[in-house]
């Protein structure tokens, strides 16, 4: 709950001003009771019909105010949770944004959008709550109790001994109910990590025929979410019960003490009839309490989830590295990297690009490649040895800055429900001059040209309305426009056909020679050119040379070149 409270503090003000209003509000509905009670035992026996119509005033005076002052107040209280809530998103949207990659891996994708969207809305509902109700329901009971004493000392004892039951009952199912609400958010995770893959993995699905078998995972994570729904719900709706059964043990035994003492002449029909109202405020207040406790147990758990992640240390930590004299434009110093600290992901890693040099990876699947690209881009740290460019340590240089180095197309890489020409700038303001020029290199012009809108052309959803083909080119395309000082492409050419992909890689050569790039490539045809070529086997290096050393010396790399191209010989 600390890092929720300065979202909160912002609107002191307006949560002091709403307080006030609501605290008025309050007191005038404590005021009705006590004002009947008045008319019927001091004003009715009199018979002045003026001294009634007075106070029936003033009862409609007190009412106006207490239902302005608590509309009022409420909607001050819907403001402040509106408020926080949204500085709470945006700051928390900002936080995942620059989270490093283990600590993403950590919390896991499904689990921050639960954060970002239920989480949230839970902790908005129990801060406009505990302004509505959290002021509301203790003025309510406290002031209850002492107009009670005042009113019927005896009967208000009745009252006073059933509180501590009620308290204890109250306290002893919200410290049950917060746990399982934290399970609640856990299992809701996972039902948003089946639906984000049955959604992304739809054509699969349906390929293989395994809509049947995705209902069923997700039949089960839901069922998860509604037991672990059920046991949250029915523990905390233990408080409605217990609350009533212990109320109308008193309200029982207020009537019948009541009768009694009104029977015997010390006390008066009034002051019963404003009892039992205030004993009902009483009981009310006491509902009221137990929502805000059901309420808080949501919200608590929701705003510990939301903690974690802000209080996270985000970015890897800048390092104090010293330089190293080198003329090499990248450096892999004997680099050893594992994701689960179990089992080394590579091993003993080491080479050097001058500037301008293309780097050739290839390797079976799981060899280690994109892991190389992971490192040298810093989004996760080695765990032994050290990554240079430019004779500086990855690990000393500032994330914007380190970044701003790379003209990147990963794996899988994601084209967003915008024009082409957005997609390509991605924010950074290039001139049309730069997109186009850019697309060209890319291969991609000519389709593009041939639409209807040209680069003002739509996309749906990753890209969903172009061909793989025309997909990779236009991802391409973004990484040649920021004229970026390191070029990588891991597996970006794999949906071209080698036609594309050779002009693509004379492209490349002829308008970026300065540009040091990295390829990870499943054809030879992509990297044959390359000034070095690394084969990975199960994180290690097994071959590294160029194409015409490889093909003499590594077994691996040359039974690869002769099953795709018959031999190595191609262009």
């Amino acid at each position: 709950m600390k890092k929720i409270f300065p979202y909160i503090k912002p609107q002191f003000f307006a949560i002091i001003m709403g307080l006030t209003i609501k605290f008025i509000g309050t007191i005038m509905d404590l005021f009705l009771p006590y004002i009947l009670a008045h008319i019927i035992d001091d004003v009715v026996p009199t018979g002045n019909i003026n001294e009634v119509y007075f106070w029936g005033f003033v009862m409609l005076i007190v009412s106006a105010i207490a239902l302005i002052g608590n509309i009022v107040a409420n909607r001050m209280a819907a403001k402040v949770a509106r408020n926080a809530t949204r500085a709470i998103r945006h700051d928390l949207f900002t936080k995942i944004s620059y989270l490093s990659s283990s600590e993403i891996d950590s919390f896991t994708i499904p689990s921050l959008e639960a954060r970002l969207t239920s989480d949230t809305y839970h902790l908005h509902h129990m801060i406009g709550m505990m302004q509505r109700m959290g002021v509301r329901a203790p003025i309510l009971l406290i002031g209850g109790l002492i107009i009670a004493f005042s009113l019927e000392p005896v009967l208000a004892l009745v009252l006073l001994c059933l509180l501590p039951f009620m308290g204890y009952s109250v306290w002893t199912i919200s410290r049950k109910g917060v746990p399982l609400y934290s399970s609640l958010q856990a299992s809701v995770d996972n039902m948003i990590r089946a639906v984000r893959e049955h959604a992304s993995g739809i054509r699969v699905i349906k390929a293989l025929s395994k809509v049947e078998y995705e209902k069923e995972r997700f039949d089960k994570a839901n069922r998860d979410v509604v037991k672990n729904e059920k046991r949250a719900g029915l523990t905390m709706a233990l408080t409605n019960p217990v609350m009533n059964i212990f109320l109308n043990m008193g309200l029982t035994l207020v009537i019948l003490v009541g009768a009694y003492r009104v029977n015997a002449g010390v006390s008066e029909t009034g002051k019963i009839i404003a009892f039992l109202s205030y004993f009902t405020i009483i009981l009310n207040a006491m509902m009221s309490i137990t929502r805000i406790f059901v309420m808080t147990s949501k919200g608590s758990a929701s705003a510990k989830r939301i903690g974690d992640v802000l209080s996270s240390p985000g970015n890897l930590p800048i390092m104090a590295d010293g330089p190293i004299k080198t003329n090499a434009h990248i450096v892999f110093d004997d680099v050893t990297f594992s994701y689960n600290k179990k089992k080394d992901n590579i091993k003993n890693i080491s080479f050097s690009l001058k500037k301008g040099e293309t780097l050739g990876i290839i390797g079976a699947t799981g060899s280690g490649k994109s892991t190389v690209i992971n490192l040298l881009m810093r989004l996760y740290d080695a765990d032994t040895g050290k990554i240079y460019i430019n004779g500086e340590s990855v690990r000393s240089i500032p994330h914007e800055k380190l970044h701003k180095m790379f003209g990147t197309v990963f794996q899988g890489d994601v084209l967003f429900a915008d024009t082409i020409r957005n997609n390509i700038d991605f924010g950074r303001n290039l001139t049309d001059g730069q997109i186009e020029s850019a697309a060209k290199h890319a291969c991609a012009f000519e389709f593009i040209d041939a639409l209807p809108d040209k680069f003002g052309h739509m996309l749906t959803g990753k890209g969903a309305n172009l061909s793989g083909g025309q997909k990779q080119r236009v991802l391409l395309a973004r990484a040649f426009a920021g004229g970026n000082d390191i070029l990588i492409l891991d597996d970006s050419s794999s949906a071209l056909d080698y036609k594309t992909d050779a002009t693509l890689r004379k492209n490349i050569k002829e308008n970026y020679s300065d540009t040091t790039s990295i390829i990870i490539a499943q054809r030879i045809s992509s990297i044959r050119h390359a000034d070095l070529i690394l084969m990975l086997d199960e994180g290690e290096i097994i071959g590294r040379g160029t194409h015409d050393d490889l093909m003499k010396n590594c077994p691996a790399y040359k039974e690869i070149a002769e099953t795709q191209m018959g031999g190595g010989h191609f262009e």
